[in-house]
């Protein structure tokens, strides 16, 4: 039973402080891993450019945005869920800023129905988006929206609540990479690609490798309150090798697939973020035990993937403009892509708040 709280005016916290209305719905956007869905998205609709020559710019904001509204929706469910379910009460906000939730329900600055209201709207549009491509583009549309509707809402809300028994972090790396990057690319393509599938695939991993480092701090808090994430399974230092392997797979691929003829050598532009992988992966080795002192770790893995995604996009575009596709025609779809990664990027500059989450 959830235990009653001293109840506090919205905007409100319960230390007493005052938030404007605009700051708390961005945090409760969690913004900052929004990435992983915007990313695969783009990086699909510029793959089916560079290898197929076709393009839409009105299927490309429309997929893009789609896609960054139902990420956020997805994190507003986890935080409501988590809420609902004690999760976030189990666990102490701040002590690394990469894990738990927004703390905006726990804290009384914004009501839960309100947050519901959010995520249910959001979805509507999700969904409005689906069908318009659907009817545009084809039934497979259908078939990747659906899938990916039904993990965001169901990894924390009943009755499945997959995410509390150890297939969130599968489920994540499979959505965060081939459905929505398999998806864009079909709505562009009208069909589906084994080298595209070859390049997404990393970014998966680096999300699971993403999803699996934050919940490390959580260990505890997470199992206390029913959550057996795969860390609560395999217990901290597992999780650690976990991370570890999943990030090195995600290379080993990248590598690989211009060996076989899968992608652009192009591609090798992501191995400037493998002294970012080695750092962190030294740090988490040595802390994993303490969430603060492994934070740098965690802020790493997000640029890792964030640079990762930007990376493969840009190498597709060089490929694309020396198969002489139209370069010009990048312009506005990078530009889209820049403006979008903007607020994450400005948000890395400086020391991170206490009021990140880990995605969910």
């Amino acid at each position: 039973m959830r235990a009653l709280r001293p109840k506090t005016e919205e905007g409100s916290n319960q230390a007493g402080g005052h938030l404007p209305r605009a700051v708390i719905w961005w945090r409760a956007c969690r913004y900052h891993f929004v990435p992983p869905s915007f990313l695969p998205a783009a990086l699909g609709a510029v793959l089916a450019w560079a290898l197929t020559g076709k393009f839409s710019l009105v299927y490309y904001l429309i997929v893009v945005l789609a896609t960054t509204i139902n990420h956020i929706a997805l994190n507003m469910t986890d935080d409501y869920f988590d809420y609902k379910h004690s999760v976030d009460e189990a666990r102490e906000q701040g002590p690394n800023p990469y894990s738990g939730g927004s703390g905006l329900l726990t804290s009384g600055a914004l009501r839960p129905s309100r947050m519901r209201l959010a995520f249910s709207i959001l979805y509507l549009v999700t969904i409005a988006a689906g069908l318009y491509l659907t009817v545009t583009r084809g039934w497979a549309v259908l078939v990747f929206g659906a899938i990916g509707m039904f993990s965001a809402y169901f990894y924390a809300a009943p009755p499945l609540r997959y995410g509390y028994h150890g297939f969130g972090e599968i489920s994540q790396l499979l959505n965060f990479s081939l459905v929505i990057g398999l998806g864009s690319f079909y709505v562009q393509a009208g069909r589906l690609s084994w080298e595209a599938a070859f390049v997404l695939l990393p970014l998966g991993l680096m999300m699971f490798a993403m999803i699996t480092i934050n919940e490390i701090p959580d260990v505890h808090s997470d199992a206390k309150a029913g959550k057996r994430t795969l860390v609560v399974r395999l217990g901290r230092l597992r999780g650690v090798w976990l991370y570890g392997g999943s990030m090195s797979l995600a290379y080993v691929m990248i590598l690989c697939s211009p060996l076989l003829g899968l992608s652009s050598y192009w591609t090798y532009l992501v191995f400037l973020t493998v002294p970012w992988f080695i750092t962190s992966f030294i740090v988490l080795r040595k802390n994993y035990r303490d969430p603060v002192s492994m934070s740098p770790a965690n802020m790493l893995t997000i640029r890792i993937h964030n640079l990762t995604g930007i990376l493969l996009v840009g190498a597709y575009v060089i490929q694309g403009g020396i198969d002489r596709r139209g370069l010009a025609r990048m312009g506005i779809p990078v530009a889209v892509l820049l403006l979008l990664y903007l607020p994450v990027a400005l948000a890395q500059i400086g020391p991170r708040r206490g009021d990140t989450a880990r995605s969910a």
